[in-house]
């Protein structure tokens, strides 16, 4: 937008009366930090009286006074090229427009960075209350944008997306995760109460397809243990050459803790990862300067909206998960820094990380 800038500045140097006609418009609209801080300078100064203007260069001077404390490398060559590159003057509030909806994405694209960092800011106390502040600093943000741009047909972008970014598949995530479906093996009247945990919330797909054949054989009222999870995995076709039976009994025959407990810890990971997806989605489609303001907002808003059914299972399991404790835990204790033991399990169970 630096030629659009440059030709509104033009116009204005030029006739000081089109500031009257091209709406709210601020020094921070502007990328070029002396552009803004030349515009900011017209406004604080008493615009000229139009005949007097055209015979004396007075109110340039006066302009480029009140800039230079912002912009101390502004002259006024420069104010004269400006002026010598504006097409059209009376074009003015259009060349606005095009800078406001410039600044519209870089805003977003600032958004949806800082979502990203904090998505992935494994040193924070508290990362997922940070994470859905900086999604809701990035909702109002397009509130506001939405009030200033209205809506216009074919508002979706055609953005190709990236791929959504890698789950972390870490060994703290995956002992969470078995953590979580063998205390579930071994407390199953609590699955039908855990609804809000779905296969998809999983970083590893076979650990999230053992949640399906829990919760099925939970809702079946069938007797749930490791051999009939064994089972009921045999007929979803789970079992190959590197998950063998003896491999996949062993993810749900030590119970640590609560279901509850652990379910929360792998729902908050999919939270963080569904965040980062959606900053990721958000970044390309600002950084495509095809779309127009109200493409970026439509599209966002669907990511973002993404990322809120997810939250509204997050908050209601964060509200019934207790605290981490044996809960008739079958496993010997065993000396380990972290929450809680992590079981011994053949190689071939990790498959897949």
């Amino acid at each position: 937008m630096h030629y659009a800038e440059q030709a509104l500045l033009g116009a204005l140097l030029l006739d000081a009366h089109w500031l009257a006609g091209i709406g709210t418009l601020g020094a921070k609209h502007f990328s070029n930090h002396t552009h803004g801080a030349l515009f900011a300078a017209m406004r604080s100064v008493p615009a000229p009286d139009p005949d007097q203007h055209l015979k004396d260069p007075a109110w340039l001077n006066t302009v480029l006074d009140a800039a230079r404390p912002e912009a101390p490398g502004l002259t006024a060559s420069y104010l004269h090229t400006l002026v010598q590159v504006c097409p059209w003057p009376k074009h003015a509030a259009t060349y606005a427009r095009m800078i406001r909806a410039d600044h519209a994405r870089r805003t977003l694209g600032a958004h949806a960075e800082r979502l990203a960092l904090a998505a992935t800011d494994a040193t924070l106390p508290n990362p997922a209350a940070t994470t859905l502040a900086q999604a809701d600093a990035l909702a109002r943000c397009l509130e506001d944008f939405a009030r200033q741009f209205a809506p216009h047909p074919g508002s979706l972008p055609r953005t190709p997306l990236p791929p959504e970014p890698l789950r972390d598949t870490g060994e703290e995530a995956l002992d969470e995760e078995q953590f979580l479906l063998a205390s579930a093996t071994a407390h199953p009247a609590e699955l039908t109460e855990m609804r809000w945990l779905l296969p998809e919330d999983f970083a590893l797909s076979l650990h999230g397809a053992l949640w399906q054949c829990l919760t099925a054989l939970a809702h079946r009222g069938d007797p749930v243990d490791p051999v009939t999870v064994l089972w009921e995995a045999q007929h979803r076709g789970l079992l190959n050459a590197n998950v063998a039976p003896a491999d996949l009994m062993a993810l749900v025959s030590t119970p640590i803790g609560s279901p509850e407990y652990w379910g929360e810890k792998v729902v908050e990971r999919a939270l963080l990862a569904r965040a980062h997806a959606v900053a990721t989605r958000i970044t390309a489609y600002t950084d495509d300067p095809a779309n127009t303001p109200h493409q970026l907002i439509t599209g966002s808003r669907r990511a973002l909206a993404d990322l809120t059914a997810l939250r509204t299972r997050w908050k209601y399991a964060n509200t019934l998960a207790p605290p981490p404790g044996p809960r008739g835990s079958q496993a010997p204790a065993v000396a380990r820094a972290g929450p809680a033991p992590r079981p011994t399990a053949p190689a071939a169970a990790r498959c897949g990380r």
